[in-house]
């Protein structure tokens, strides 16, 4: 898995909003902060909650199940700066939103 997938059109994912996407059949949590793209992994490392349904405030997202916040730029947790969850490379191409899952970082301490 080192090839670009296509996602999403940027358009169909507003500032401020997420979305789950599948991704070689990984699902990952895509984000638009400001017209800026980040993708980090959909699963809640607390009981699995979907991050990419979450709330979305600036460049954090809140696990839509216990409340678990994440910074999608980097993954880390926002209240213990422990706990991570793997980030993924995001683009646009032609209006086209792209993921590759290659370089992504483990989950677990930075």
């Amino acid at each position: 898995m080192t090839d670009w997938t296509t996602v999403a059109r940027a358009e169909d994912v507003p500032p401020g909003t997420g979305r789950v996407v599948n991704v070689d059949g990984r699902l990952v949590a895509l984000f638009n902060c400001g017209g800026a793209f980040h993708a980090i992994d959909n699963q809640c490392p607390h009981r699995g909650g979907p991050l990419g349904k979450g709330t979305v405030d600036g460049q954090t997202v809140v696990c839509p199940w216990h409340g678990w916040s994440f910074d999608v730029t980097t993954g880390i947790n926002v209240d213990t700066g422990r706990i991570r969850v793997a980030c993924f490379e995001a683009s646009v191409e032609g209006g086209e939103v792209q993921v590759r899952v290659a370089e992504g970082r483990p989950a677990g301490d930075p």
